[in-house]
């Protein structure tokens, strides 16, 4: 499945503030899933795997690494737990790096809210407008992701233009 969507993503200090404003929104709890993303080397855009209580998909995508909202092309296929397909990625591609976070996962329309806590890293908070059907228009997208980053208080200093496997790999 091909999927575009608008993202953000910022350190955050105020994690308690944004869980109740999405309470306040009225926005959907998807629950608190340990997630492991392992990340393939690839000759372009990034190949992951994440394995989690809740979400369990293999995930390609491409981005352009900037402050602020950035679009995403994202392809996603269902991973089954326990299956091998992280040992065949591995000896395949080999790894690039693993990420292991909990993140609480949060819905209001089409727009998807993470609150992580990223080993080695911290606390981050992910905003994600994301459009399935091709219907919503990176413009609306992009006035999502404005919206919910004003309502949150998120500064721009806190924003961080990278994934969390690229801070990982700056980190070593």
């Amino acid at each position: 499945m091909s999927i575009t969507n608008i993202e953000i993503k910022a350190r955050s200090y105020k994690q308690d503030a944004i869980r109740d404003i999405l309470r306040e929104l009225g926005a959907e709890f998807r629950g608190t899933d340990y997630q492991t993303d392992t990340y393939y080397k690839v000759s372009c855009g990034r190949l992951k795997l994440r394995r989690g209580n809740i979400e369990n998909q293999l995930i390609f995508y491409e981005r352009a690494n900037q402050e602020g909202p950035k679009q995403a092309d994202v392809l996603l296929c269902p991973a089954i737990p326990g299956s091998d397909l992280g040992e065949i990625l591995a000896r395949a591609l080999g790894i690039l790096v693993v990420v292991d976070k909990v993140r609480e996962i949060y819905y209001k329309e089409n727009v998807k809210f993470h609150i992580d806590h990223v080993k080695g890293l911290g606390s981050f908070v992910e905003i994600e407008a994301i459009d399935r059907e091709g219907t919503i228009g990176r413009d609306i997208l992009l006035k999502q992701c404005n919206h919910y980053l004003n309502l949150f208080g998120i500064a721009e200093e806190e924003l961080v233009s990278v994934s969390y496997s690229d801070l990982l790999l700056a980190e070593h």
